[in-house]
């Protein structure tokens, strides 16, 4: 892989970690579910007007945008809120899992052992920093998180019956239209005081919308779709399991968190479960 590829993947999980950062940074602001709807716009409004409208699958897009994106987004975000960015960021992990248990359900997709043992390692990992005293109290926003990530296994199936119908930037442009006015009727039910958060937002906290709906959002999944369009998965997907790494440097440098000896054990072992589960051996070609 060439240095700048390299450097393409490395900026990926940076851009998504510290998403997360920002995100919690701005919820002091803006109510969780609000933050997404505004990102979500962003992406949307900005973006539509370059792609084409894929009228024959809509409908399935739109099912997609409902699961993988307003629900799964509304509950992570919703978790994050009353937890610590680095630690939301680890319990996110269990994403892979969860894409490999479903897989099995409903793909019929074959479980070897090596996976077995990562999934138990993550799970594992989780439990542990459940175990924190200092998160007795947050169970509720725990098992949001947790059953964000069931919901973006659930939506990567939906994506996966679509095959090759459309491009990934199409894609992502589209759940964002679907999923933007989903959210702010999600948040116009469940969360309170929008129009004085909207009125008294600063400066930073537009930024951080812009960050989430232009470059946590289409950026990095135009870079990550253009690298997996370029190499194998096994070569890519390594890169990802540095996304808590640099959320968590920047909790603790931007947000001030404070990380427990629980948190890393904890951390370490879920991210040696999903290394287990994501990192193949590449296949040789046949000569």
């Amino acid at each position: 892989m060439p240095l700048r590829h390299i450097g393409l993947a490395l900026l990926v999980p940076l851009i998504w970690g510290m998403g997360f950062v920002f995100a919690k940074g701005a919820m002091s602001h803006f109510p969780p579910v609000l933050l997404m709807a505004f990102r979500f716009t962003v992406t949307a409004i900005i973006f539509v007007w370059f792609v084409k409208p894929p009228w024959p699958i809509m409908g399935r897009i739109f099912l997609l945008a409902s699961v993988g994106a307003t629900l799964q987004y509304g509950l992570v975000f919703g978790g994050l809120k009353y937890l610590d960015a680095s630690t939301t960021v680890l319990l996110v992990q269990l994403e892979v899992p969860y894409l490999i248990l479903l897989g099995v359900l409903f793909l019929k997709e074959r479980l070897v052992l090596r996976k077995v043992l990562g999934i138990i390692l993550s799970f594992g990992g989780v439990f542990l920093i459940a175990g924190e005293p200092r998160l007795n109290d947050a169970y509720f926003a725990i098992g949001m998180v947790m059953a964000g990530g069931v919901l973006w296994a659930i939506g990567q199936i939906l994506a996966r019956t679509l095959g090759n119908k459309l491009d990934g930037f199409t894609l992502i442009i589209w759940v964002a239209v679907f999923a933007a006015p989903e959210l702010f009727l999600i948040s116009w039910y469940f969360e309170e005081e929008q129009l004085e958060a909207i009125r008294d937002a600063t400066i930073n906290v537009w930024a951080t919308v812009i960050y989430l709906g232009v470059v946590m959002t289409t950026l990095a999944y135009t870079i990550w779709y253009k690298l997996l369009a370029t190499y194998q998965v096994n070569q890519v997907a390594p890169y990802l399991l540095l996304i808590p790494v640099f959320s968590i440097l920047g909790s603790v440098l931007v947000l001030g968190e404070t990380v427990t000896t629980n948190l890393i054990t904890g951390g370490v072992i879920v991210m040696a479960g999903v290394a287990i589960i994501a990192i193949q051996k590449p296949v040789s070609e046949s000569a």
